[in-house]
Parts: structure tokens; sequence; C-alpha cells
């Protein structure tokens, strides 16, 4: 009988698929509320100028937006593994994910002491 994702359906231990399936929801409450922390500066932001605004709005949605989709690529991806038997691949999104969020506060920081 053939799995959903195009592998034989064989006994998987659930437990990885469970654990999976939470680091892809943390991957999604972390892409929202970056959106939303996006969306609020744009709304609320008003202390400085209108173009350190946007562009750290549009900034904080995009990041989020790449997290969803980093997200979802790793859990589809890990899913096939898990159901394969072989090896997960590394994740180099969390890579990029983790240079951002460090380094997007310190641009802002900067641009709003500089507005």
């Amino acid at each position: 009988m053939w799995g959903r994702l195009g592998g034989m359906a064989e006994h998987v231990d659930y437990r990885y698929l469970l654990a999976n399936e939470r680091t892809f929801l943390a991957y999604v409450r972390t892409a929202l509320s970056l959106q939303i922390a996006g969306l609020g500066v744009l709304q609320f932001l008003t202390q400085s100028s209108d173009a350190v605004r946007h562009a750290l709005g549009v900034a904080l949605v995009t990041v989020g937006s790449f997290v969803a989709v980093t997200g979802h690529l790793r859990y589809r991806r890990n899913e096939r593994a898990i159901r394969a038997g072989t090896e997960m691949a590394a994740s180099h999104g969390s890579r990029v994910i983790t240079v951002v969020v460090v380094l997007l506060p310190l641009a802002a920081a900067v641009a709003l002491a500089l507005a």
C-alpha cells in the first residue's frame, strides 16, 4: 500500500512525526509573531519617520513570511525522511533566520536613534 507522500507505508514511530509537527508549529508561531510585529510597527510607530516605519514594518512581515515558508519546507522534507526511514537533511534556513532576527533589531535601533 502506497503512503500519501509517495513511499511505502510502513510502521512509523509516531513520536517522530509528532515532534516534527511541534517543530513546524513553532515555526508558525514565530512567523505569526514577526508578521504581527511588522503590522504593529506599520500601524502604531508614529514617533519616527515614515521611511523608517515602512522599512522596519515591511522587513518584519517579510522575515515572518520567510520563516513560515522555511518551516513548511522543513516539515515536508523531514516527514518524507521519517516515513522513508532515511536520514534528515540539515536545515540551512534556521541560520538565515537567526542572522536576520539578530541584525534586524540592531538596524531598527540605529535607524530609530538617527531619526
